[in-house]
Order: C-alpha cells, then structure tokens, then sequence
C-alpha cells in the first residue's frame, strides 16, 4: 500500500483506496445489500441561469398533486449517479450530468440520502400528457411562486445549492467506483496545535493506514450514523477521553454495486478533527491507548497546506442532520 502521504494526497484530490478490513468493527460485520437491508435514496437539485429550479410533480397516491426534487430508491447493481440519471429521467423527462455530490442524510442505520447538484444535458420537461406511475409533469420553480411541496425539507436542500451555484464550498466530488461490501467510514482524524503543527491518526500496523470503522446493517444497530462510528474509534485509539471531536464531512466516498449483496456498501472518506476541550491547550496530540494507532506528523508543506484549507473553510461535502 502506499504511504500515508499518497493516502492523503490520493483523497484530498477525492480519489479512494481499496478496502482491506476494518479497524473499528462491531463484533459482527455483515455485508449490506441494497432495497433489504439497506435504502439509499438520490436526489438531484437543477438550477438554470435565473436560479429556477427543477420540480416535479407526485403521481403516488399518498402524496399526489404535491411537489418535490426528483428522487428516488437506488435499484440493485446500480451505481449512485446511475440511479440520480435514472430518476431524473423518469420522474422530469430530462437527461442530466450529476456532476457534484451536494450532501449526504443519514437517518437511522439503514437510511441514506445523496443529493447532487446536476445540470441538463437533453430532453424535455415532462409534460401532462406524459404523465405515469414516475410523476404527472415536471417543471421549473422560481422558488418564490407558490407550491404545494411534498415536505420541506427539499427547501434547505435548493438553498444550499444555490450557494454552491454563486460560490463553491467544497470541489466537484463524485463517486469513486470502487467496491465495498458495508457501510463504513475511512476516518482523516486530524489535530492542529497553535503553532500549525499538524498530526494525522494512522493505524501503524503492517500496511500503515488510515484507520477505517464498519458501521452495522441491522435494524437495532444506531451505529451507521458517522458520529457513532467515530466516537467508537476515538474512544478506542485515544487514552484521553476529554476531548472535542468534530466531523467536517466528506472528501470522497467509493461504492460500485455491481454485485448485488457483495459490492452495496459505501465507504465514507471523512475529515474530522480532535482538540482539546474549551479551556485546555496542547502543543501535542492525545496520547494513544491502543499500541495498533499512532501520530503521523505531515510535514510535507504542499499536503500540509492543502489539508488547512480544506479544514478552515470546511471544504467538504456536508453530512447533514
């Protein structure tokens, strides 16, 4: 395996490293399979040049008539911007390029939403005429008109892509092909002292890397969400358990489901960091209870610098609530 600074660069330009095993694992680790024991749900915000966006219109009997983002169930052996494409076509009549992932939701541990930014490609908006079991028409939305919405929860979603629009907050990021069999976290677990020094947690062992923690699959298991996953191996690795831990987002993220039941997993590249508490100062970082971890200084200016960045104006794909 490369070095942890190959790791590190590899990431930080949104790339993924291959899955090995997991350094955090419940005592059992059960590969999820899509539509059964997991639901990853895409959804695509399309804004145009007045900043309108694409809505389209509920043909379900439980929410007919209302409106909301095209979106929809990933399929089995499907990758993520496969089923965004999927969906936007069969829900608006448009053929569309997700091109950057806007935000991930997780609600529970089987629940996941990605949300994409995409722009048209072709097509044509979806008429009455043209109305199925997908949705009764599609439409652009000045965002101000009047709207009966299926939930609101899209209009926090619309917000931040028009942010994004106007500026940027993080780069184009899009999936990385590349299989994996659960859900899981490759944690960046960074601490900056005051002078800039900045360390990075390794698992020190035979192929040094960035420690990784599989999240479970069943229905009484809370630990898919990120904040779980990551106290876990915090708790494991660090021997001062008063400390700050704050999850940034996401860098990049891998999945493939090209093989039902084998390759449905995710692996969540995540930046967080570890101070710490209000109060207390360090000119070094926690001390490490598990002989499997250690601190990895970065020293290599380009990658140390990149890395601020990235941490100074949360430069990542947010997790949200």
């Amino acid at each position: 395996m490369d070095s942890l600074e190959n790791q590190l660069e590899l990431l930080l330009k949104g790339g993924g490293i291959e899955m090995r095993g997991y350094d955090s694992p419940l005592e059992e680790v059960v590969p999820v399979t899509v539509r059964k024991t997991v639901c990853y749900i895409v959804a695509a915000v399309i804004l145009n040049e007045q900043k309108e966006v694409v809505m389209m219109q509920e043909a379900k009997q439980e929410c007919y008539g209302k409106w909301y983002l095209p979106a929809g169930r990933m399929e089995q052996n499907e990758t993520i911007v496969q089923a965004v494409k999927r969906e936007v076509q069969e829900e608006t009549g448009l053929e569309c390029d997700p091109y950057t992932l806007l935000s991930v939701e997780e609600r529970g541990p089987r629940w996941i939403r990605f949300v994409f930014m995409a722009r048209v490609t072709g097509g044509t908006l979806k008429s009455t005429s043209e109305s199925d079991a997908e949705s009764l028409q599609a439409k652009w939305w000045d965002r101000v008109s009047p709207l009966p919405l299926r939930a609101r929860d899209i209009l926090n979603l619309i917000s931040i892509a028009v942010k994004y629009k106007e500026k940027a907050s993080h780069p184009t990021t899009v999936p990385v092909e590349m299989s994996c069999p659960v859900v899981c976290h490759r944690v960046l677990a960074a601490f900056l002292n005051k002078s800039n020094d900045l360390w990075l947690l390794a698992n020190n062992q035979e192929h040094p890397h960035f420690p990784v923690t599989a999240c479970g699959s069943s229905s009484a298991d809370l630990s898919c969400s990120v904040e779980v996953a990551i106290y876990r191996l915090t708790k494991e690795c660090l021997r001062e358990s008063q400390v700050r831990v704050k999850t940034h987002g996401i860098l990049s993220l891998q999945h493939t489901g090209s093989v039902s039941g084998k390759t449905d997993g995710i692996c969540f590249n995540v930046l967080v960091t570890i101070a710490p508490l209000e109060g207390m100062y360090s000119q070094l970082p926690p001390d490490i209870s598990s002989v499997k971890y250690s601190w990895h200084r970065i020293d290599n200016d380009d990658l140390k610098i990149h890395l601020l960045e990235r941490l100074s104006f949360s430069s990542v794909v947010p997790f949200l609530n």
